[in-house]
């Protein structure tokens, strides 16, 4: 396993995140168990969950199902760098969501419970709230720290001067601020590369691409299509019917490397600037050690400029549509 630092800080974490919002839904408990433990086999350290997930009517399950982990042991949570996230409804009374002082001390109470765990390594807000001021957030997230409840802020879904904005907030308080951003970033869709990555870099954010693979299409989609393994119905649908041209030439392209195609598509994630570890979401172990094979996979300059090719990405704002 690969390591690096988060961002500007001094934490170590492992070049793969391992995300685990289908622990509960999609992957039973002592699956998700062995998932997790194949990690730590792995050398992965980082994982990240939220509040909300856990399906439908049963949001904190997956909360519980780390926390049912933990609790067996073995170095488990010392071993691991604990991500999770506060915005989302938890309830359907007031003060159930979002970011107002309030509701970040009882949601950071809340996942301690479940994660059973004193602490939180990264607690990240999972969306921007537009209706709480910057000065009760940090005041809230100082209390934490003070408290020794969470270590690092980090934020998801971002905008570039969001980020910017809640660091000259932080930096006024003479607070740590925001450690990293977790954006929807990959091949297919780039536009963080606008805004988002030029500020995550100024301000020294670790990037942690989510949806690696868009959802599967960048998986080998077409050749699993064409082998009759693909699901009949897609959510995807409309993407790949809009760009079934440029997802065709990436598999030739993957193939032509020897490479499977989502080895291909997180191998690029991990050479993009400021991304610190793509979020992986197995929802099998055999899923989780696909993407290991990603760490493996060099790619060089002619290739890296044919995928930029084949999806092209953003130039920096403003130049990406003025002079």
């Amino acid at each position: 396993m690969e390591y690096t630092h988060l961002g500007r800080t001094g934490l170590t974490v492992s070049r793969l995140c391992l995300g685990t919002m289908n622990f509960g839904p999609h992957t039973e408990e002592a699956d998700a168990h062995r998932i997790m433990d194949a990690a730590h086999e792995q050398g992965i350290n980082f994982f990240d969950t939220a509040n909300t997930y856990g399906g439908h009517g049963t949001r904190g399950r997956t909360e519980e199902i780390i926390g049912a982990w933990f609790a067996q042991g073995g170095g488990r949570r010392e071993r691991t760098v604990l991500a999770t996230k506060l915005y989302g409804e938890t309830g359907t009374w007031p003060n159930e969501g979002k970011l107002s002082a309030l509701n970040i001390r009882r949601a950071v109470d809340a996942s301690l419970r479940r994660l059973r765990t004193d602490h939180i390594d990264l607690y990240q807000m999972h969306h921007i709230d537009r209706d709480t001021p910057w000065e009760e957030i940090w005041q809230a997230m100082e209390v934490l720290v003070a408290q020794g409840k969470i270590v690092y802020v980090g934020s998801s879904n971002f905008a570039g001067w969001h980020i910017a904005q809640a660091q000259e907030a932080a930096r006024a308080r003479n607070f740590l601020g925001l450690t990293s951003e977790q954006s929807l970033y990959n091949l297919l869709e780039r536009s963080v590369e606008l805004e988002v990555v030029p500020a995550a870099r100024h301000y020294g954010l670790g990037l942690i691409p989510w949806s690696p693979l868009h959802g599967g299409l960048l998986g080998g989609v077409l050749r699993k299509e064409r082998e009759g393994v693909r699901r009949s119905q897609d959510r995807q649908a409309g993407v790949l019917a809009a760009r079934r041209d440029q997802i065709q030439a990436y598999e030739d392209l993957a193939a032509e490397l020897g490479h499977e195609p989502g080895d291909v598509a997180l191998a690029w994630l991990l050479s993009r600037p400021a991304v610190t570890a793509p979020i992986v979401g197995p929802r099998t172990l055999e899923q989780l050690l696909a993407a290991v094979r990603a760490l493996d996979v060099t790619l060089d300059r002619k290739t890296l400029d044919r995928l930029d090719e084949i999806f092209p990405g953003r130039r920096t704002a403003p130049e990406d549509y003025a002079w």
